[in-house]
């Protein structure tokens, strides 16, 4: 027991201790001391570099997500329906929860849908389409994080 008191005062007291250091700095020690500095931040500027992400970046259809006058009903975020009255919120969150959908006349076999949200989907109808599922989109369909 005391030695291990003992060692371990030793190795605090050694903590404290001074390095050993040339008495004079050369030429030659600056020298060596800036590459291992930049060879160093090198390796650390080399590793902080994200990778590249093997996201989607060209959705071909994109301007059906809620900004041109098609609205693709497999992709487009709730709010693309604010622009078609009626529809928000009532209709376009059954639509958004349900699916995915093979065509367009799959919505009117949403359950719960009333005669009044089905006029407006009738309404509407040539404004709709639909494309495959894309992972992608297909997760932020209900709340995309946009708060007012």
């Amino acid at each position: 027991m005391k030695l291990a008191i003992i060692s371990a005062l030793v190795a605090s007291a050694a903590a404290f201790a001074p390095n050993a250091q040339p008495a004079a700095q050369t030429a030659l020690n600056a020298e060596a001391d800036r590459r291992a500095f930049l060879g160093a931040a090198a390796a650390f500027g080399a590793a902080a570099i994200p990778m590249a992400a093997n996201a989607k970046v060209d959705y071909e259809s994109v301007g059906q997500l809620g900004g041109g006058s098609i609205i693709d009903l497999n992709n487009a975020n709730v709010r693309a329906y604010l622009r078609l009255q009626g529809m928000y919120p009532g209709a376009a969150g059954k639509i958004v929860t349900h699916g995915p959908y093979k065509s367009v006349s799959d919505v009117y076999n949403i359950p719960g849908l009333t005669s009044a949200e089905k006029e407006v989907i009738k309404k509407y109808e040539s404004r709709f389409s639909v494309n495959a599922p894309a992972p992608e989109y297909v997760i932020d369909r209900i709340n995309n994080g946009l708060y007012r």
